[in-house]
């Protein structure tokens, strides 16, 4: 069979390990999406790891041509708005944060209130976006001049221990791991290994439904233990690195086989 990958980085590491396990018997191409469109026979399957507007527009492309994609783009555009994103995570019934949309930084600023904390993201999900808590007056300021035209969404911030749960599912097999919050005063740290069996009851459940939800195959659901090991769902992403997890290039690399083998 033929996999294409959708990356401008074909040696990332969950990339390059599962195409090492799929090259023993099948083709493996990367496409980069900055490039020209493929021209040629369709590749049985894409993944795409990317999710600049080119990547989204090759990846329309491919479906409109008939060509499986994981994860779809729409499904991928849909996880870089934070706006969307909670509306749907609440219609499905999901414990998502509660998500206020307020538009640019500056202008929300200027006549904001607030009397516990908050956190303030970019609406739209990208590298280096804006992820902050802000306790008072002084400190938005500071981030609305930092980030004056940035639109923004508001979450109320959720006391907990300082450490998020990172959720990865590819396909039915979930992966977890601990990992510092940036929220917190030390900032973000590396990830601490973790048991999915180790998750309070019904968290692993809870990640397979954000996928139904969301139309997802491969993606990252982050989770904070809001007290008691109840879950509360700040973010959900599509198709995230998945980095040191022991069986997730295995699980990939037979993902994207079944989804060949169903287009043909």
């Amino acid at each position: 069979m033929r996999i294409g990958l959708i990356t401008p980085e074909p040696e990332h590491p969950l990339l390059a390990a599962t195409s090492a396990l799929l090259a023993e018997e099948h083709l493996v191409e990367a496409l980069d999406p900055a490039g020209t469109e493929p021209a040629g026979p369709l590749a049985d399957v894409y993944l795409l790891k990317s999710r600049t507007e080119r990547a989204l527009v090759l990846a329309r492309e491919l479906e409109r041509r008939g060509a499986p994609v994981v994860n779809t783009a729409a499904a991928t555009a849909l996880c870089q708005d934070r706006t969307a994103m909670a509306e749907l995570a609440l219609r499905a019934g999901l414990p998502f944060a509660a998500t206020r949309t307020v538009g640019p930084l500056s202008a929300w600023a200027s006549g904001a209130s607030f009397s516990s904390p908050v956190v303030v993201k970019s609406r739209y999900s990208r590298r280096g976006d804006l992820v902050a808590r802000v306790d008072d007056a002084v400190r938005l300021r500071e981030l609305a001049c930092e980030w004056p035209q940035e639109p923004v969404v508001v979450q109320q911030f959720t006391p907990n221990s300082g450490w998020d749960h990172k959720l990865w599912a590819i396909g039915d097999q979930v992966f977890a791991a601990l990992r510092r919050s940036e929220l917190s005063p030390g900032g973000r740290g590396p990830n601490r290994p973790l048991v999915v069996d180790e998750l309070p009851a019904g968290w692993a459940g809870l990640v397979r439904s954000v996928g139904t939800a969301f139309a997802l195959d491969v993606y990252g659901v982050d989770i904070i233990d809001a007290g008691g090991g109840t879950p509360l769902i700040v973010d959900v992403n599509a198709f995230p690195g998945v980095r040191g997890q022991s069986g997730a290039p295995e699980a990939l690399a037979a993902l994207a086989l079944r989804r060949a083998a169903g287009r043909k």
